[in-house]
């Protein structure tokens, strides 16, 4: 009697597992395409101060996917940080949050640019 429990369970416990496997985990996932990461490198600020800021400071880890940092464009990785706040968001960039430095290597930016540097890299592609 206790074998055809085990055996009753064993079969179910199979047959559940194989039925997660024929599941597409990306469509329960996210409902979302896929970002492309080349995109993030064709992105631009519109204003030139702010370009000149993105591309010395934010582009060398914002467009490389293998770095961690969600991406520019991908609106996808930047929801759960703009859920934080801009406040957090900003002391992260000022103080340095997991592998971003201090300040995201722009020492002689301001609150209002980084503000306008987040705002512009969680912005999604067009």
């Amino acid at each position: 009697m206790k074998f055809l429990k085990t055996a009753k369970y064993l079969t179910g416990t199979v047959l559940f597992s194989f039925l997660l496997t024929a599941c597409d985990s990306s469509q329960i996932l996210s409902s979302n395409e896929p970002f492309d990461p080349a995109l993030a490198s064709q992105l631009q600020p519109e204003d030139a101060h702010l370009s000149a800021i993105y591309n010395r400071s934010c582009k060398a880890c914002h467009t490389i996917a293998n770095t961690g940092a969600p991406l520019t464009g991908d609106s996808y990785s930047w929801d759960s940080r703009m859920d934080k706040g801009m406040d957090e968001l900003l002391d992260n960039v000022i103080n340095g949050f997991g592998g971003m430095p201090p300040f995201g290597m722009c020492m002689d930016c301001d609150p209002e640019q980084f503000e306008a540097l987040i705002t512009f890299m969680a912005a999604p592609a067009e």
